[in-house]
Parts: C-alpha cells; structure tokens; sequence
C-alpha cells in the first residue's frame, strides 16, 4: 500500500522541539520511559462535511529525565481542506482534561467531557475554535453521551441506584449517607459481588434524555429512558466495565433511542444474552431480539430476531427504515464471531448481511449512500479496514497494514488513527475513492524519537497442532548485526481469544524487548483472533493441549528460520492467560532429558488453578464456556489442564506479578503462585500492586513493572 511522506508531521516534531533528523545515527532502542511520554492520539471525529477533523491528544507535561510528568488530555483539529504544512491547533484550553468529542449534525459545533467543574459534564464549543460552555449540571459524571440528529436534546448516561428512577438527587443522597455511616458492611443477595476491579455498590449505569443548557443552572430534570410503561428492569447501559455510547443511538427522527443491555438479574454473571430495546416516548418498550423469556411490561416482535446471545452496536439507516446491528449467536460465549445484521425496522425481518465471512466485526459505519458497512476486524495478525456491500455481502479490504485503532468517515473523506509494531496510534486522512494516498496529520513514534532505533519485525508461518497454520512474529533487537546471536522474549498473549499482531501496546510492547537487546517471538496459537472462528474456537476445552503444541512447535520454527535466536539464552514472559501458560510451562514443558527450554519465567496475573479460578473470577460466563459447564458439574475438565496438579514438576525461576484489584483473576492465583515457587525452592519474585488492576496503568508502576521484568531477564538470560 501506497504511504504518502508527511511533511506536516515532521513540522509537528519540530514544534516538539526534536532538531535532528529522522535518519541521524540512532543511539538506543526503546524504554518503557519513552513509552509513557510519548503522546496518544485517540477518538478522531469529522465534520459533517469532511473539512475538520478533530481528535484527543494526551501528552505528559513537565516530564523532565526520570520525571515522567502530568498527563493531560485535549482536542485539536487540522483542517482537511488545506494541502500546507501547518500542524494541528489545540482547540479545548489549557488544563483541562477532556474526551468523546462529537460534532453537531450542522457541523458547527463540537460537544465533548470534561471534569472541568468537578463532575464530568457535556462541554460544547463552536467547532473552529471558541470558548467552551458546560451543556449539562448534574451532581453525578456522565459516562457518555450522544446529540439527538436536531441537536437539540441529549442522551447521556449516567451511574444510579435503579429504584431511584429519574430522581438523581435521591442517588447522590443515598451515596451521602453511605459515606456518613459508621457501619461499612455491604449486604449482596445475588452476583456480580465485584467487576473488574470495582466492588457492586448497587448502582447502574443509566440513559437519560436531557436538554442541553449553556446557563449556571440545570435544565428540567432528565427524564429516564426505561421509565415508560414497561421496564425491561434493571441493567447496565451502557454495559459495564468498558462500554460505551456505541451500544445506543437515536433512530433518524429523533423518536426513539434503540440501546444494548443485559438484564441485572441473578443470571448476569454468566450470561452473554445482551438484547437490543426500542424506548419511545409514550411507547411501551419493545424488545427487539427478544429471547422467549417473558418480560413484565415489554412488548416482543415475535419470533422473528431471537436471539440469546450477545447484540449490540445499532445503527439505523439514514431513512430510519432498517436498523444494522452486530450479533453473536452462541449463548455464553463472549468470544463468538460478531456477525453483520440487518432488521427491517416496520415487518422485523432480520438477516445477516455477509454470513460467509469468518472475521468478527468491530463495529459499524454506514457510507453516505447507505450501500456500505464499514468496520474494523482482526485478520491474520493484523486489524485492517473492510468494506463490505449491504445488498451482496462482498468484502473488500480497504485499508492494511498493522492495526486500525478507530476511523470515522464523512462523504469521501476517510479519517483513520494506526498503530504497528513500530509506532503508537499516528493519525491518517484519506479519500474512500483512492484509500491508498494517505496524508499523515500526526507524526509516528519514530519522528518523534529520532534517537530511537526500532526493531525490525518479521510475519512467520508453521505447521502447528495437527499440521494446520499458525503465525508468528519475530522481533529483532534494536541494535542487530547479521552474524550475531541474542537472547530471546518469547511472548504469550492472554485472553485466550486474542493476539500478539501487527500492533502497538502500552503493557505488553515488543519494543521494549528489542530496545534491551532482546530477540522477540510472538505465536499466535490455536485460539487466537483473526484466523477463523474455528482456529478461535479450538482452545475451548483444551488450554493445555493445542495451544502449547503450538508454541512448542512455533519456538521450534523460530529458531529453525532466525538463526540469530539464542536457543540457550531465552526466557517466556505471559499475562492472564498468557500468565496461566507460564504456570502450565513450568510443570509440562521438558525435552526428554527433563529440561526445560527457557532460563526463567515471568507470569503477570495468571491463572494457577483453574477450579478455583472457577469460582472467584466474576464473569463466570468465561470460565463455563472454556471448561463446558460449572466446576461442580464438570469437575473433571477443571482438572484436566489444572496447573496446579503439575507444581511438583516446577524448577524454573519465575517472576510473579500480581494486582490487588484485579478481579478477573484474583490475588488469591498469584500469591498461590509464589507460595507454591518458595515452598518447593524455586528462585523466585513476587512484585505486588496495591493499585493495580488486570492491567498496570499507572505510568510510575509501568516503569517499575519493566524495570523489574528487564532485570530479571537480564539476571537469567544477560544483556
């Protein structure tokens, strides 16, 4: 693909002050403390008529040396029209924090959040520059909003004990006393207990309708979306813990509000059964992927669109007579294709729009003739641009190369933020009628650190379990030199629906490897995203088989392809399920002298016994899916794979890396981890994080996480 040389990024470097060329003599590869300096491009919005586009931007100001400074987040716009080389213009002022920016549907005006006034609001601002004006004042954040197409209403939403209904000064009253008792005991009758990394305190996430206001006072009170005269009950719009304003919209007309929920009922914690709701006012509420299920109050379109598993991402048409959505079809099974479906909105008759295509999509965007879905999907280690044709289902690829992060989309102007295994989100505007001349608005990680030399990177395939494909990438070190060996990071990705690709990431970055000296290699195993959903599906039920063929296979390959891999000197680094991997290496892999291939073992937040795990994760749907039922049904498939049953074999050193608030895979699996290594003698480390979830997030921890998994590479493998 064509990749047009932006002479506006290299501006951009200048204004950051980097004098020196990007082809001057690198003296270094990356660092984790490059890593949380460098800016975040994010969230990239267009005008209505393709001639701004706007975007979120986090820089980390004051950092000086080990000072890794204050984050801050604003939006700034390049307009399109113009071919010089003036960079983007900051638009929100200095200081504030802000994100979800949305244009108005006459493009002169731009909405955005801030927690400017000490709660998180909907700004607005004229969209070429002005001062902002607080649009909503409500004591409680605002998660998401989105503009009515007549722009003059709001949905937004919003955390609240349900039984308060629309009254949000009842939930701030309740929080207040909680906070004023003496007693700090919490009373639960039904799961989730905890999510994420966040205990239940009873409240949901909300929708409301409200007017926006540009005064100090709040409008009329915001009028609930479900308090009609049916409810479909209790539950989480958007779904919590990491949903957002996708999972609702406005129909065309602004009479309706078509939104995703899972009930909050005792089975939520192990259901994926997400249905798509129709709220209008004096309507009653209409399910409109109704499950069979009886519910008090909502209306069903009958037996056509059932469905019990997951669908969300509605989208209607411009005419408002077909509304486009995404659906799974396996209940349960939160890492099942997402196919492309469209409902006829007055008979509901529902089909899928390109059932033959085996990738899941990531969304939808229609094309201003409404002939074209746009969406994003994994695919073969990469996550590229397709078109696909609503009357025929045909796929086109329309953007490759790494990995498409987002994109928006304004007549034919196309707007998209990329990231690869060389650079972090860099910003991207081209036309849909000639997508491969692309002009950069932001400039990559390597302009802006032209001190910096990345490692090359390299796609691989091999036969795997069974002699089917699997793909690899390998990672050079920064400093190679053909003749030369280096020791090796092989890395194990979690999920275990997921994959190690063609991509940037700020916790698990291969570069970070490279930029210590370090060889990297990544195998996409059986169970990974973007080859099929049979290559996803074949890990169900069998953790410990297919998948450490594959990477035995894989690392075999390697070594067999890049002679500059050291065989001897390497180490296996995982997180989640990545981190269960580690643990179920440590007592199953051995060649036929009882060796082991790696020198040490790092596992981040893994999974050391999976019957516990079982029972003190809290989206049981996962871990039912993944061993075919409850681990009282079905004790024997917990067992199967079970890395603690293997602990005797245990020998190699391992770092173990811990969150106290993650609750995904708790505390209680890393501390069993370490307990086991220093039981049975084994060299070991435990680095525990008070305030960390699955994740490390906090760019000080981030320094420390890479500083201790740095060294203790180093310790066992050099460098």
């Amino acid at each position: 693909m064509k990749s047009v040389c932006s002479p506006l990024a290299l501006a951009v470097a200048g204004l950051l002050g980097l004098a020196a060329a990007h082809d001057a003599q690198a003296a270094r590869g990356l660092d984790v403390r490059d890593l949380q300096k460098l800016d975040r491009v994010s969230s990239p919005v267009l005008s209505p008529d393709g001639g701004l586009v706007v975007f979120a931007r986090r820089e980390m100001t004051g950092a000086s040396g080990e000072d890794l400074g204050k984050a801050s987040t604003a939006l700034w716009t390049r307009d399109l029209r113009t071919r010089d080389q003036a960079p983007p213009k900051r638009l929100t002022p200095a200081g504030w924090n802000v994100n979800s920016p949305a244009f108005s549907a006459d493009g002169k005006w731009l909405y955005f959040l801030s927690a400017q006034s000490g709660t998180q609001q909907v700004y607005v601002m004229p969209a070429t520059g002005g001062a902002p004006k607080q649009a909503t004042h409500y004591p409680l954040d605002i998660g998401s909003f989105k503009v009515s197409p007549d722009g003059q209403r709001l949905a937004v939403s919003m955390e609240v004990f349900p039984d308060c209904g629309a009254d949000i000064d009842c939930t701030v009253k309740r929080l207040d006393e909680r906070k004023a008792s003496k007693a700090s005991g919490v009373v639960y009758d039904k799961l989730f207990v905890r999510h994420w990394d966040t205990w239940e305190d009873g409240r949901h996430n909300r929708l409301f309708v409200t007017t926006p206001s540009t005064g100090k006072n709040r409008p009329n009170p915001a009028r609930l979306v479900d308090s009609s005269t049916g409810s479909p009950g209790p539950g989480n719009v958007p779904s919590k813990p990491f949903g957002g304003n996708d999972e609702y919209t406005w129909s065309p007309d602004g009479e309706s509000i078509v939104f995703s929920m899972r009930r909050a009922d005792r089975q939520e914690a192990w259901s994926t059964d997400f249905d798509l709701y129709r709220y209008g006012v004096g309507q009653p509420m209409q399910n409109l992927t109704f499950d069979g299920r009886t519910e008090a109050g909502v209306a069903s379109p009958g037996p056509l669109g059932e469905n019990r598993a997951w669908d969300t991402g509605p989208v209607f048409s411009a005419d408002g007579k077909t509304l486009y959505y995404r659906a799974m079809k396996r209940p349960g099974f939160e890492a099942d294709r997402f196919g492309l479906m469209a409902r006829d909105v007055a008979t509901g008759a529902t089909r899928e729009i390109a059932p033959d295509w085996d990738r899941s999509a990531d969304g939808i965007v229609l094309s201003a003739d409404g002939r074209t879905i746009y969406t994003t999907a994994q695919d073969t280690g990469a996550h590229p641009l397709f078109a696909v044709d609503i009357a025929t289902g045909k796929v086109e690829k329309l953007v490759g190369d790494g990995s498409i992060s987002a994109f928006e989309i304004a007549g034919d102007t196309l707007v998209f933020t990329r990231n690869t295994l060389k650079s972090g989100d860099q910003l991207f505007a081209t036309s849909l009628s000639d997508p491969a001349t692309q002009r950069a608005i932001t400039p990559a990680a390597g302009e802006v650190l032209p001190d910096v030399t990345f490692g090359a990177y390299e796609q691989f395939s091999f036969p795997g379990w069974n002699g089917e494909t699997v793909h690899g990438y390998v990672v050079k070190p920064w400093n190679y030199e053909e003749g030369k060996t280096y020791p090796v990071a092989f890395l194990i990705h979690g999920g275990p629906q997921g994959s190690f690709g063609d991509g940037w990431s700020y916790r698990w970055n291969p570069q970070t490897y490279a930029g210590q000296g370090y060889a990297v290699v990544m195998i996409d195993f059986h169970g990974s995203t973007g080859y099929g959903q049979a290559f996803t599906d074949a890990i169900s039920g069998d953790w410990g088989g297919k998948p450490l063929v594959d990477l035995q296979k894989g690392w075999a390959a390697a070594q067999a392809k890049f002679p500059f891999l050291d065989g001897d000197r390497a180490c296996a680094l995982g997180a989640s399920y990545g981190g269960y991997m580690i643990n179920w290496i440590a007592g199953n892999w051995f060649d036929k002298q009882g060796n082991s291939p790696f020198k040490c073992l790092v596992n981040h937040d893994g999974v050391f016994d999976t019957r516990s795990m079982g029972y003190v994760t809290e989206e049981l749907w996962f871990t039912e899916w993944e061993n075919g039922g409850t681990p009282f049904g079905k004790p024997q498939n917990y067992e199967k794979f079970n890395p603690v049953n293997h602990v005797a074999n245990w020998k190699v050193p391992m770092l173990v890396v811990q969150g106290e608030k993650d609750y995904r895979v708790p505390v209680d699996q890393g501390l069993s981890t370490f307990t086991a290594l220093q039981r049975k003698g084994v060299e070991s480390k435990l680095l525990y994080f008070p305030d960390e979830n699955h994740w490390v997030l906090k760019p000080a921890n981030s320094v420390l996480w890479h500083d201790t998994v740095n060294a203790w590479l180093k310790q066992h493998i050099g460098q």
